[in-house]
């Protein structure tokens, strides 16, 4: 007997900064195995664009939700609207997140703390109301917060510090939850994109000098290609990484491997 191994069918998904981008890319791909998908972010045409389009293209359940995570009460009345449309939420995904380019030296303590409160407190806000309402209660859930490469090393290309103290600070908060949740059967896991082109970053990597430090820097010597986050996505929001947990998991054509 076959056995579809990543089948979400009658899962409810959250993603947060699913207007544009990695989070819509995995968002489809979750939608393409069958589950319902809530696309969460600040601006509510984009959001309802991105939903229409999803259920068009998958037959799938949608719903949009406008929520700044910066803001615990509307995470919380987040929360509660998808609990009161569909009853449950078994996946979220934590992709909502900004970048501060600057030399360290530069960096102000307003882009610093802009950084943590986006990037790491506003992934635990999300995770934290999706846990305490929906899956401790159910016993079950897939959390899968989403990193960076930079949150595991450094760089030189570009300075970024705040962006990597709040990478490195989920890598860890996910290790942290995975261990507090996982009596729940709730697991919890990171995905580490290296650069990946979308509408935003197709310019800026396809530049010489982007292109130069792709052959020198990483060992597939490209960028990622849309799609090529989805399995890991996949992978983990299924009930077949049931035994995965407190993983960080770099998608990053070998970057983290130098």
């Amino acid at each position: 007997m076959s056995k579809n191994y990543f089948d979400l069918t009658g899962q409810v998904a959250i993603v947060t900064g699913c207007s544009t981008g990695l989070g819509v890319q995995m968002a489809k791909a979750l939608a393409n195995q069958g589950a319902k998908i809530v696309a969460v972010a600040r601006r509510q045409n984009m959001i309802d664009a991105v939903a229409a389009e999803i259920a068009a293209e998958f037959g799938v359940e949608t719903f949009a939700v406008k929520c700044d995570i910066t803001d615990t009460e509307a995470v919380e009345a987040m929360v509660d609207a998808v609990l009161a449309k569909f009853g449950r939420i078994d996946i979220v995904i934590n992709n909502a997140g900004t970048g501060a380019v600057a030399p360290a030296e530069d960096i102000t303590d307003e882009q610093f703390g802009n950084e943590m409160n986006i990037d790491l407190f506003g992934s635990f806000r999300v995770a934290r109301a999706v846990a305490k309402k929906a899956m401790i209660p159910a016993k079950y859930g897939r959390v899968i917060n989403i990193a960076s490469m930079y949150g595991l090393v450094g760089n030189k290309i570009a300075g970024s510090a705040p962006y990597h103290a709040a990478k490195g600070g989920v890598v860890n908060m996910t290790r942290a939850l995975a261990a507090e949740w996982g009596k729940y059967n709730i697991t919890v896991n990171s995905i580490c994109p290296g650069y990946f082109y979308t509408d935003l970053t197709r310019d800026t990597l396809n530049s010489d000098f982007f292109q130069q430090n792709a052959k020198t820097m990483i060992p597939e010597e490209r960028y990622g290609e849309e799609g090529e986050l989805d399995s890991a996505a996949i992978f983990l929001a299924s009930p077949a990484s049931s035994y995965v947990t407190g993983v960080n998991l770099a998608v990053d054509g070998g970057y983290t491997a130098m």
